[in-house]
C-alpha cells in the first residue's frame, strides 16, 4: 500500500502545475549551490578576500561588501546554507510531530493525555522569545545547532493536525478488520495509517521548512546566526550592520532578499498542491 501511496503522490505531482513550478524553483536555488562554484570562486565569500564597497562590475557582477566579500560568491555559499538549514529544521520537526501524533492518538489513554497536554502547553509559549533566549545562550552558534534549536519548537503544530488525521483513520471499517485478522499494532500503523497521511505530513515539512528558515532569518538578522558561515539572513544583518541600505548598496542587501522571495513562493506553491492533494475537498472546489 505504501508503494501504491507512493506511485498515485508522483502522478498527481506530475500533473499538478503549483508543485511542479515550485519544485522547479526550488531546484534552481538547489542548482546555485551546486553549480554555482565551478564558475565563482567560493573563497571570496570569506572577508577580506576582494576589494571593499566595489559596484556590480564586469569582474564583480554584484558588487562587494564592506566586509571584503564578493557578493555574487556570497550568494552562492550562502543559499545551500539556508536551505540546509532549513530542510534539517523542518524534517527533525515533522518526523518529531508524526512519532508522536501517531503514538497519541494510536493507542489514546496515558500516552494520548500526556503528548496532548505537552503539545497544548508548548502552543502556548511564544516561540520567538525562546528560540531568542537559547540562541543568546550560546557564544557560537552553526547551521546544526541553529536547526535543532528550531525544530525543538516547530513539532506541536505537526503533533496535532496528524493527531487528528490518525484519530479518524483508526475508526475505519478496515483499520477494524486489520486488528480482527491478527495484524500486529506496528504493522497496522506502518502498512495501514503511515501510508495515508503522507501527503498531509509532507505538506507540514513543506511548511516546517517554511517557518524554519523565517525563524533563522529573524535570529540572523538580530545577529545571533552563525558568524563564520555565510547564511542569507547573516547577508541581510551584515548589510544592515554597515548601513548598506543609507549608502546606496543596493547590491548587498538585494540579492538575498530575492532569493529568500523565489524561495518562499517554491515552498507556498509546493505546500499549496500538497494540501490539495491531502484534502480532496480542495480538489473539488477548483
Amino acid at each position: 500500500m505504501l508503494k501504491h501511496r507512493i506511485r498515485s503522490i508522483l502522478k498527481y505531482a506530475i500533473h499538478n502545475p503549483k508543485l511542479v513550478t515550485g519544485v522547479c524553483l526550488l531546484l534552481g536555488l538547489v542548482l546555485i549551490g551546486a553549480v554555482g562554484p565551478w564558475f565563482v570562486d567560493s573563497e571570496k565569500a570569506r572577508p577580506i578576500s576582494v576589494p571593499t564597497n566595489k559596484q556590480p562590475s564586469a569582474q564583480y557582477p554584484l558588487g562587494t561588501d564592506s566586509g571584503g566579500r564578493d557578493v555574487l560568491s556570497v550568494m552562492v555559499v550562502a543559499t545551500p546554507q539556508t536551505l540546509r538549514m532549513g530542510i534539517m529544521a523542518g524534517l527533525v520537526g515533522v518526523l518529531i510531530g508524526t512519532s508522536l501524533g501517531l503514538i497519541s492518538a494510536y493507542y489514546g489513554g496515558l500516552a494520548d493525555t500526556l503528548i496532548s497536554g505537552v503539545t497544548d502547553t508548548m502552543l502556548t509559549i511564544p516561540p520567538l522569545a525562546v528560540l531568542l533566549v537559547v540562541a543568546a545562550s550560546f557564544r557560537a552558534l552553526n547551521i546544526e545547532m541553529m536547526a535543532l534549536i528550531i525544530a525543538s519548537l516547530s513539532w506541536m503544530n505537526s503533533t496535532r493536525a496528524l493527531r487528528a488525521q490518525v484519530l479518524s483513520l483508526k475508526e475505519l471499517p478496515y483499520i477494524h478488520m486489520s486488528r480482527l485478522s491478527g495484524l500486529s499494532d506496528i504493522r497496522i500503523i506502518a502498512e495501514e495509517i503511515l501510508p495515508n497521511i503522507l501527503p498531509l505530513a509532507a505538506a507540514h515539512f513543506v511548511g516546517a521548512v517554511s517557518g524554519a528558515i523565517l525563524a533563522g532569518i529573524g535570529l540572523e538578522v538580530l545577529g545571533l546566526g552563525p558568524q563564520d558561515t555565510p547564511t542569507l539572513g547573516m547577508t541581510i544583518y551584515w548589510a544592515m550592520l554597515y548601513s548598506a541600505l543609507i549608502r546606496g548598496m543596493w547590491w548587498w542587501w538585494m540579492p538575498p532578499i530575492l532569493v529568500l522571495i523565489v524561495l518562499f513562493i517554491g515552498l507556498f506553491l509546493i505546500s499549496t498542491a500538497l494540501d490539495e492533494f491531502a484534502n480532496p475537498r480542495l480538489r473539488k472546489a477548483q
